[in-house]
């Protein structure tokens, strides 16, 4: 027969939750996925999707399972954002939040549904934030930071975009996540000088505009996120 040893320790143990920052670009707009809290503390409140980690769960793990329960919303890119660990950051008791950021494509059909402790599920544009629970601004804010910065070394940015795309639509995903324009000229030529796309062999016409050349990525396989 054998024995569970179980340990004892003088100090106190935090909680650990995760929270996941959801990032899509519509409508030239970089939106991020919110639920609206239906339990104290802030119930009513608009926050970030997450929970509490399981004793024998891997933290991606829960931040995926949380993401999933409380929107419906499955991911394909989910990357350990940072640590939040301020003492009175949650009325409860002591808990640090691992985030996470995670995207979804422009063509990604999927729809948030409510469920779990969520009462709603909506997408926000980042200028039209309702007022958040807990630090969730300043989580958000740090995660845009994170996406804004990994647009300069990272190929991260395919992983927002629908599968194919003009050289306009890309510019204008870069120009919603930098939040300023950028100028086209210098843009196309550093795209096109990466080596990370090439085209379909297909044209897409805008209105008026004459058609404008279709792409994709090359190599997706080979691209790195980090």
């Amino acid at each position: 027969m054998t024995s569970t040893t179980r340990h004892c320790y003088d100090y106190p143990h935090p909680a650990v939750t995760t929270d996941v920052i959801t990032f899509r670009v519509r409508a030239d707009q970089l939106q991020v996925l919110l639920v609206r809290r239906a339990n104290p503390p802030f119930q009513g409140r608009w926050a970030l999707p997450g929970g509490f980690l399981d004793i024998d769960e891997d933290l991606e793990q829960c931040a995926r399972r949380e993401l999933a329960e409380e929107t419906g919303i499955r991911v394909t890119h989910i990357e350990q954002l940072h640590t939040f660990g301020r003492p009175d950051r949650d009325p409860r008791e002591r808990v640090i939040s691992v985030a996470y950021l995670a995207t979804v494509r422009q063509d990604d059909p999927a729809q948030p549904v409510a469920a779990s402790d969520a009462a709603a599920v909506r997408w926000f544009p980042l200028d039209e934030l309702p007022g958040l629970a807990f630090d969730h601004g300043q989580i958000i804010d740090k995660a845009r930071q994170r996406l804004r910065d990994k647009l300069e070394y990272t190929s991260l940015v395919f992983q927002l975009t629908a599968e194919t795309f003009t050289l306009g639509e890309l510019q204008r995903l870069y120009e919603a996540i930098h939040g300023s324009p950028l100028d086209k000229r210098n843009f196309r030529k550093r795209m096109l000088g990466l080596g990370q796309i090439e085209e379909t062999g297909h044209t897409r016409r805008n209105g008026k505009h004459r058609p404008a050349r279709e792409y994709r990525i090359r190599h997706p396989q080979r691209v790195e996120y980090f």
